[in-house]
């Protein structure tokens, strides 16, 4: 499990976990870059939009492995949100909106993307 306070900065931290975990399970390179880049989204949203960037708040990053797959559950301490109103970042209102894609790649790079605690926990599972 990795602990990080809810800074920004702290996201710089998920790569060389990602590749812990990886060198562990010897997961493939095409897995390496869909957990790394889901994870990094899933990270970003709980610090900045779950926690508020409040560094008093942390964000908690489990990998558990299952049969045939990698379960990444990421927890941030905010009260949640709506993840079923999320917008469509291809509708073409969308297009040119700077953020808004994050969940949207989750559940692009992902096999299953969950949400639990009123959408302040993320599971992402990867079939390795």
């Amino acid at each position: 499990m990795l602990k990080l306070s809810s800074n920004p900065r702290n996201i710089a931290l998920v790569e060389s976990f990602v590749e812990q975990v990886v060198e562990r399970y010897k997961l493939s390179p095409d897995v390496y870059g869909n957990i790394l880049i889901s994870l990094t989204e899933a990270v970003n949203n709980a610090i900045i939009h779950g926690n508020c960037e409040d560094e008093s708040k942390t964000v908690r990053i489990q990998f558990r492995k299952r049969k045939g797959h990698l379960a990444v559950r990421v927890t941030d301490e905010g009260c949640g949100f709506d993840y079923q109103s999320v917008p469509d970042p291809t509708a073409p209102e969308n297009l040119l909106q700077v953020g808004g894609r994050g969940v949207f790649l989750m559940q692009q790079l992902s096999d299953s993307v969950e949400f639990h605690n009123n959408g302040s926990t993320v599971e992402m599972q990867f079939k390795i």
